[in-house]
């Protein structure tokens, strides 16, 4: 029904930026948040920034002041920009949206399939 697709991630050296794009497309009604959540080796996933409808956003303390969420309404779409980036940014990212599309009850979580980040030292 919902589909996320990713792009933007890739290779950078500490210090440098990446801005990660998601795309969501479907039969959406109402798209409530989106976000991003990362997972790195060995780890749990974990929130990384979130935007709501209203645009409130919600980052984790390890990325407040480098990275920022930004969405674009008309186009589903939601982007991270990373700047500053350290090694331990090194994790895959996937996209998540809190949507209600046609033909579902209430509003459900989507997950994309993920997008590669390596930041090398």
């Amino acid at each position: 029904q919902v589909q996320l697709v990713e792009s933007g991630g890739g290779l950078v050296q500490a210090g440098g930026s990446l801005r990660l794009s998601c795309a969501a497309s479907g039969s959406i009604i109402s798209n409530n948040a989106m976000g991003w959540y990362r997972q790195a080796p060995g780890k749990q996933r974990e929130l990384v920034a979130a935007i709501t409808r209203g645009d409130s956003t919600n980052y984790a303390d390890s990325v407040k002041g480098r990275f920022t969420i930004s969405r674009d309404a008309a186009k589903n779409t939601v982007y991270l920009q990373m700047n500053s980036l350290k090694p331990e940014d090194t994790a895959v990212y996937y996209c998540n949206a809190i949507v209600y599309a046609s033909g579902s009850y209430s509003s459900r979580n989507y997950w994309g399939k993920g997008t590669l980040v390596t930041v090398s030292s």
